[in-house]
């Protein structure tokens, strides 16, 4: 591998320390009813947002909390010892995109049949710290003057 690949492939992973991911694969749900509640937590903390999907009625609640707290886990994993609360952990970004279909087919009259969608969808959360983005905004500045 040449240098510049290297360098590169270095700094990747430099950035990929601080972020805290967690990723939901076929999930048998319509992407536009996953979306709906991914809007209603995205960019909010960690505690507010699983309170939200846990009193939640829609479908993709409950899936979107387990993956809230796989993520949450995840940041354990690579802070041990730190607290959460300290950390001030935030949902930096949440994406639904679209999955598999799977096409069906309904009997409709005069012997026709009408095809069915089967929609799924992959869900990727990314959690923040609001801790380490101020030190890295303050390194940031210093290392500027």
């Amino acid at each position: 591998m040449g240098s510049r690949k290297h360098n590169s492939a270095e700094a990747r992973k430099e950035a990929n320390k601080s972020l805290y991911i967690a990723k939901l694969n076929n999930n048998p749900t319509s992407p536009r009813k996953t979306r709906l509640m991914a809007d209603a937590i995205r960019g909010l903390d960690v505690n507010k947002a699983l309170g939200i999907l846990q009193f939640s009625q829609r479908e993709s609640a409950p899936k979107l909390r387990k993956l809230l707290l796989s993520a949450v886990a995840n940041w354990q994993i690579k802070n041990e010892g730190g607290k959460i609360e300290e950390s001030e952990l935030y949902i930096k970004t949440i994406t639904v995109d679209e999955g598999r279909q799977l096409k069906r087919l309904r009997t409709a009259p005069q012997g026709r049949g009408y095809r069915i969608k089967k929609r799924s969808n992959h869900v990727t959360l990314i959690l923040g710290s609001k801790q380490e983005e101020k030190k890295n905004t303050a390194t940031s500045l210093n290392a500027e003057n």
